[in-house]
């Protein structure tokens, strides 16, 4: 059986200000950290090709997380520019209409398309204000479109992945998961935050991991070393996708 590598399942948010502090995260975090993820802090300062040129160029992966939601022309025209810049995987709403997300998939080319459920920052109580639902009840749903629309895989929060495992064919997707803070980390606004432990064993493929690893506490240290104490976390809770369950 081959060797599980958890750094092929951890995705380092690049969500700085500027050219100059994403390229010195990318420095120091390469080869230890092969993904990175371009959010829309990034992405509005020095616009999504430098962007993505910044992690290629250093031989990162790019998780491209500017969570298309438009008309279907629209978000054609940006998955598939997205796909021409080499990107491997890329965020949409699944709340988007069905038109928009078969759009997005068909113009994807080799990149994976990942449909965002429920924000990690949000509570049940703003989900039921903004979606008229539950989180129990409104991450499910939106998996399951991006399931029916041809999507490979959602975005979700640790807990929200005892909800999708009773339902097989939406628990097929891959479950990419933001909100990671380990032990030592303040939880900042993510209202459903979890450990890389914890969302390894509910069953999480990648983890997506920001202030921690880029602004770590005093006494961490530099971002490399905060990278390696969250490797080695999930290097002991099992590495890859279900690592833990």
């Amino acid at each position: 059986m081959p060797t599980i590598d958890p750094a092929d399942y951890l995705i380092v948010a690049l969500d700085v200000p500027d050219l100059e502090s994403a390229a010195r995260l990318v420095d120091e975090l390469r080869p230890t950290v092969k993904w990175f993820k371009l959010g829309s802090e990034l992405l509005m300062a020095i616009g999504a090709p430098a962007a993505v040129q910044v992690v290629k160029e250093r031989g990162g992966q790019v998780f491209l997380d500017a969570k298309f939601h438009d008309i279907p022309a629209t978000m054609a025209g940006a998955v598939k520019a997205a796909s021409f810049w080499g990107v491997e995987m890329l965020t949409v709403h699944s709340s988007a209409s069905w038109a928009s997300l078969t759009a997005a998939v068909r113009n994807a080319g080799q990149a994976k398309v990942i449909g965002v459920t429920v924000l990690t920052s949000f509570s049940d109580a703003e989900c039921m204000l903004n979606y008229r639902g539950s989180v129990a009840e409104k991450v499910p749903w939106f998996a399951a479109v991006a399931w029916a629309a041809g999507l490979q895989g959602v975005v979700c929060a640790a807990r929200d992945l005892k909800i999708l495992a009773a339902h097989p064919r939406v628990n097929s997707l891959l479950k990419i998961v933001p909100g990671i803070r380990p032990t030592w980390a303040a939880r900042n606004d993510q209202e459903r935050s979890s450990t890389p432990a914890e969302a390894l064993a509910l069953g999480a493929d990648y983890l997506v991991v920001g202030r921690p690893i880029t602004r770590p506490p005093v006494g961490i240290g530099r971002p490399a070393e905060a990278a390696k104490l969250v490797l080695d976390e999930m290097a002991v809770a099992g590495g890859g996708p279900g690592g833990g369950s």
